[in-house]
């Protein structure tokens, strides 16, 4: 086959993906958002201490409603800065790369990724609700994790990867109830830096 036919092949491959996905995610908003779930765990410990909690006692805790307040504030502020930093570095990666954002590709991907993300939120207000403090670590990294697989048909593929190993430690942090904010912190936090790097390095 001449070098021109195979030019062509590769040019129409990556015409298809990109109609089909969404590949204009940057490695830099998982980093910011790793950072941002690092940052924002070490301040949940922190508080804990501040509130004589011994937090990894193994022991089911009651927390005052100042404390729950504090820690749902914590949890907007970090999804703020990875929304927020998911945006920007994306609208700039598309510009340099001269991408298209708002496609079909786009719209697949936000849907597959909201319907988890959204039926996992609502169980962790009913968490919240009842109490079963100890559960919410383990769901937010199960219901993440399923998001990113979910979504990941539609973007990179690598996403999916990153899901699994979010499922992963939510499956053991089920069983370790006392170190639920590690796993989270390792999961949100951690992986999220690794990947991000990873990817950075990869499609940058």
């Amino acid at each position: 086959m001449s070098k021109k036919h195979q030019d062509d092949l590769s040019h129409i491959r990556s015409m298809m993906e990109r109609s089909s996905r969404f590949i204009s995610l940057s490695g830099l908003s998982g980093v910011s958002a790793g950072l941002a779930a690092l940052l924002g765990g070490i301040y949940v410990y922190r508080l804990f201490q501040q509130n004589g909690i011994a937090y990894f006692d193994g022991v089911d805790k009651e927390f005052p409603v100042h404390l729950v307040n504090q820690l749902i504030a914590v949890g907007i502020a970090i999804l703020i800065v990875a929304l927020v930093s998911a945006v920007f570095f994306t609208v700039q990666k598309s510009k340099q790369h001269n991408l298209p954002i708002w496609t079909s590709a786009t719209k697949n991907m936000l849907f597959h990724l909201a319907i988890p993300v959204v039926v996992g939120a609502i169980f962790g207000v009913a968490l919240l609700l009842h109490q079963l403090y100890v559960l919410l670590a383990p769901v937010t990294l199960l219901f993440y994790g399923l998001a990113l697989i979910n979504a990941g048909s539609y973007t990179l593929t690598d996403v999916k990867y990153l899901g699994f190993t979010q499922l992963i430690l939510g499956c053991l942090s089920l069983f370790l109830p006392g170190y639920g904010l590690v796993f989270w912190i390792l999961g949100f936090g951690v992986l999220h830096i690794i990947y991000g790097l990873l990817m950075f390095k990869k499609y940058k």
